[in-house]
Order: structure tokens, then C-alpha cells, then sequence
């Protein structure tokens, strides 16, 4: 019966997290109909194995293996109660931890590290990311170089880039990707403020957490800004900029950088979605 428990526990999990909205913390909303699948395959699974536990068991051979049995029954039962524990955990802090939204203590824990704009990872199935998205990793080089040339096209007939929560992935990695092919263009976008401690008094990072297929391949994005003057800003404000863009070498970084010279500013209330996700053509 715990194992009919657990799945039902699962089931429900998924269920929840569909209706609230929490499940976009975790994962691409395009691949949100795969856990919503989900609750129906635990549910399914819940119905079998109350069906088998219901069953009597047929009576045991009390013969020769009794005393094998009881000799190797704690081995057993300890065994049992560890697998069943490692089910339970993920339950028990999905329920009792809430979701947490990321911000810019998380940024200044980690660090903004760039070697290849990729974050080092202890992890050999995360792939974290920093101000650049890279999606080259889900392409051959060839459908790669095609994709971001499709996105160039789209965007260099923009005399104003706007970026909002569908295409703001898009466009930032094409940024990076043309960075050049943008100088003096116009953008807007809003995210939140991270100041280095290395960085100058008119400069900071706005940034937003994405996702690109999961948690797992999830980062922060967004562009080095420039104000003409010292503005009063402080980490986590969401701020709207406007501005044109160029590029710069950026020592902190020891690299070339793409960066926004800003001309107007404003504190914006902070989103009720406060991530962005990679859109991909189909």
C-alpha cells in the first residue's frame, strides 16, 4: 500500500503544480502538456497497484526456507524503507518548501564567470548560463548557423527592438550572436539590476532569469548597461531602459562585450512571471 501512496502522492504533486503555476519554475511551458500527461500516467499507475495490493496473497511455504526468511527479512525491510524514503523526499520538499523565485543573491553567489559565456559546473548535466543564451547545443553546427541566420533577418528589419516575455531569449542570443550587426540600434527591455563590485558606478547588468528547456539548462540573461551619469540603483529593482546599442571591451570580463548606452530609465514593479523562456521555430 506505500507504493500506491507514493504514486498517488506524485500524481497529486503534478496535478498542483499544473494548477498553480508553479510548474513554469521548472520547466519550458511548451513542454507543459508532458506533465500534464504525467498526473494521468501516476493516477493509472496509482489505480494498479491499489488493485494488486488489494489481492490476498497466496499463503506462504512455511517449509525449509522459514528460517532463511526470517534471517534475511531486516536486510529486506531496510532495503525497502530506503527506496521507499528516496520517493518520499521529493514529495515531502515539494509540499512543505516553497518555491523559491531567483534573483540577484543568486547571481552574486555564483558569479559571473564567462569563459565561453558558459558558468563552470559541478554538475555534468547543467549546463548553466550567464547573460548569454546558447541553444548551439540542441543543433548540429550547420541547423545552428541556419536558425540564428533566420533570427538576424528577423530582427535587423527592427528599427526598435522591443523585448518582451515571448522573445526576449530570441533576441538576446542573437545579440550575442551578431553583436555588430546591432551597433547604434534602438532597444527597450526591463529586468532586474545586478551591480558588481567590480563593475562602475554608471554601470550595471539588467537581467532575467530563463529557461530554456529546464531548470537544468536555465540562466541569467541580459545586457551590460551604461548610464550617462550615476544613477541610485540597487540589486533586485526592476527597471525598464531604453537605449542604443553597442559594444565594448569589458576588462572585468577580459572580452568584448555587446552593451546598452542608456537614455531613459524607470522602476517597473517586478512581473508576475518573472522568467522568460526560449521559443523555438518549429
Amino acid at each position: 500500500m506505500v507504493r500506491m501512496y507514493i504514486l498517488l502522492g506524485f500524481a497529486f504533486l503534478f496535478f498542483h503544480l499544473y494548477i498553480t503555476g508553479e510548474l513554469s519554475k521548472y520547466i519550458n511551458m511548451r513542454y507543459s502538456y508532458i506533465a500534464f500527461s504525467a498526473v494521468f500516467v501516476f493516477a493509472f499507475l496509482t489505480i494498479v497497484q491499489f488493485v494488486l495490493a488489494s489481492r490476498n496473497e497466496e499463503p506462504h511455504d512455511h517449509g525449509e526456507a522459514c528460517c532463511d526468511h526470517h534471517h534475511h527479512e531486516p536486510t529486506a525491510r531496510w532495503k525497502r524503507v530506503a527506496n521507499y524514503l528516496i520517493f518520499v523526499f521529493p514529495l515531502v520538499s515539494a509540499f512543505l518548501f516553497p518555491v523559491a523565485t531567483l534573483d540577484s543573491h543568486i547571481v552574486k553567489a555564483k558569479g559571473i564567470h564567462i569563459p565561453g559565456m558558459a558558468a563552470d559546473s559541478s554538475d555534468p548535466f547543467a549546463q548553466r548560463q550567464f547573460l548569454r543564451p546558447d541553444t548551439s547545443m540542441y543543433y548540429g553546427r550547420d541547423d545552428y548557423e541556419n536558425a540564428m541566420e533566420k533570427e538576424l533577418k528577423k530582427y535587423s528589419r527592427l528599427a526598435r527592438l522591443q523585448l518582451d516575455d515571448h522573445n526576449y531569449l530570441d533576441a538576446m542570443e542573437t545579440i550575442y550572436q551578431f553583436p555588430r550587426q546591432f551597433d547604434g540600434r534602438h532597444i527597450e527591455f526591463a529586468g532586474f539590476v545586478y551591480r558588481d563590485e567590480t563593475g562602475r558606478d554608471t554601470e550595471a547588468f539588467l537581467l532575467r532569469f530563463g529557461i530554456i528547456h529546464c531548470v537544468a539548462d536555465s540562466g541569467v540573461y541580459g545586457l551590460l548597461l551604461q548610464f550617462p551619469k550615476t544613477v541610485p540603483l540597487q540589486n533586485d529593482e526592476w527597471v525598464r531602459v531604453k537605449g542604443t546599442l553597442s559594444t565594448m571591451y569589458y576588462q572585468p570580463f577580459h572580452m568584448t562585450l555587446p552593451y546598452v548606452k542608456v537614455t531613459s530609465w524607470e522602476r517597473v514593479a517586478k512581473p508576475k512571471e518573472p522568467y522568460v523562456y526560449r521559443q523555438f521555430n518549429e
